[in-house]
């Protein structure tokens, strides 16, 4: 396969997490609408923490373009099935009631969606549910003829460098203070109820967002598949003792988690990107991987851009995809533990005061940079493939997207994080709530303002149709006890080859 081949054969996939809202801003109690179907076996539709955090999800393709049709297409259905509730648009939550009040997702009550909700109930209880109703994108994206090894070294290079993805595209520098309420937090007032840092791009990933401090002790390495996958197996496997003290079950018979290890299941483990692979009916994760290697890589630190309809833009996509070319093409030495520990600091840096003038990174090769040098060298750098993307896809798409959003280098102002601080400020009284209930009802009239064809309107119908019934063969066909179930499911010769 030639090379031009090779750049046409990139795939992309969008997973979009949004919170039910009401009009007035505060977080939606409903259940999951029945109009959508199960969201246990819905292909493009289900729940992610919370019965009130939709999950959207497209399927694999080739354009950028048609990808974004397709998640217009499912926001288009799910507007139209939520009567007054709208999607709320910002990576930050809502106005959130009390911790306990949070509702976790339900999956009926065959054995795999108990487990499901155990597990989110695992999270509740080791993380508080509030951190859990954060919302982003996932970017899921492969290229043929890349190895285990080539995806290896791209997710080295990203975790050295996807910092500057938080400096370009990071867009929740403020928040609702329901969402850190009895937590310390280290936060500036802006106005009522809105707390934010005046040079963050993201808090979602930065220290109050998606972390964990027993996390910390997970060395993971990502230099071969078999000390990535046995480091996982270990905090898969190993008793902690926090979490034993939870345990299992209360007295009275209810699952508090899944298991007291570190980790109750692979997704547990919070990274910006993961190593992934399609897993068959019944598949432990981490098996598929070791059985059969990396497939595609999962990006997991874009923010909701409250300015773009779906949360992400065709620039945004054009972007990444060149920067994910230049982690995979770039060389990539063997990590250690101080580097990523340094990638670590980076991240909260960036994320907490990425616009912050003369910030200065850890650079994994030694010594310090600016964070303005260092990014212009790896934009010149993507550049190289932007180039190489037009070249095969014709037109100059890929290159003036990346101009437009290297822009953001000189002038800060035009960073989302720094556009929706502005916004707060102009119209809002610097209300975070203010400003993203506002910008949610304009996303959802557009959205609903866009043709919806009847035979769209019946495919999706037929879809949720379809996914109540399986979701009720698939408890018909349940003969296991949960308890059995969960032993079994948890077992760590199920995470082996």
């Amino acid at each position: 396969m030639d090379n031009n081949e090779t750049l046409l054969g990139i795939r992309r996939g969008i997973e979009k997490e949004s919170l039910r809202a009401l009009p007035n801003g505060s977080l939606a109690l409903t259940p999951h609408p029945i109009a959508l179907g199960a969201a246990l076996t819905h292909p493009h539709i289900t729940t992610d923490y919370s019965e009130s955090q939709l999950e959207l999800i497209t399927g694999v393709h080739a354009g950028v373009e048609d990808c974004l049709q397709e998640l217009t297409e499912i926001h288009q259905a799910v507007y139209r099935a939520l009567a007054d509730e709208r999607l709320w648009v910002g990576s930050m939550p809502c106005g959130l009631p009390a911790d306990e009040t949070i509702p976790i997702g339900r999956y009926g009550h065959s054995n795999v969606g108990r487990a499901k909700s155990v597990y989110r109930m695992g999270l509740g209880q080791r993380y508080g549910r509030r951190m859990q109703t954060i919302s982003g994108i996932h970017y899921n994206w492969s290229l043929p003829g890349v190895s285990t090894e080539g995806y290896l070294g791209a997710i080295r290079n990203f975790r050295r460098e996807g910092w500057l993805l938080l400096y370009l595209f990071g867009a929740s520098p403020a928040l609702c203070e329901s969402f850190v309420a009895g937590r310390e937090h280290g936060l500036q007032r802006l106005s009522g109820r809105t707390l934010y840092l005046p040079h963050a791009t993201s808090l979602r990933m930065g220290r109050l967002g998606y972390q964990s401090d027993a996390q910390s002790s997970i060395a993971v390495s990502y230099n071969c598949l078999e000390s990535y996958a046995a480091s996982l197996q270990a905090a898969l496997s190993r008793p902690y003792g926090p979490y034993e003290a939870i345990g299992v079950q209360t007295p009275g018979g209810d699952y508090n988690q899944l298991s007291t290890s570190l980790l109750q299941i692979e997704n547990e483990f919070y990274s910006t990107i993961r190593a992934k692979r399609v897993i068959r009916s019944g598949e432990r994760p981490l098996h598929a991987l070791r059985e059969r290697g990396v497939e595609y890589i999962e990006v997991r630190l874009m923010d909701l851009d409250p300015f773009e309809p779906l949360g992400i833009g065709a620039d945004t996509m054009r972007v990444l995809d060149a920067f994910l070319l230049h982690c995979l093409k770039s060389d990539s030495p063997d990590d250690t533990p101080e580097e990523i520990a340094a990638n670590a600091r980076n991240q909260h840096h960036v994320a907490a005061r990425g616009r912050e003038p003369g910030l200065r990174l850890e650079h994994w090769r030694g010594g310090e940079r600016s964070l303005s040098d260092w990014a212009a060298e790896i934009l010149a750098a993507c550049a190289v493939q932007a180039e190489a993307l037009d070249a095969v896809h014709g037109g100059t798409a890929y290159r003036a997207a990346l101009g437009r959003v290297a822009e953001r280098l000189q002038r800060p102002e035009l960073c989302p994080s720094a556009r929706v601080l502005a916004a707060m400020a102009q119209d809002f009284d610097d209300s975070y709530v203010g400003f993203i209930r506002r910008q949610s009802d304009v996303t959802r009239a557009a959205l609903l303002a866009l043709p919806f064809t009847d035979a769209l309107q019946r495919r999706f119908e037929k879809m949720a149709a379809e996914s109540l019934a399986g979701q009720a063969r698939i408890e018909a066909a349940d003969t296991m006890d949960f308890e059995t179930f969960r032993r079994f499911y948890v077992a760590p010769e199920r995470m082996a080859v």
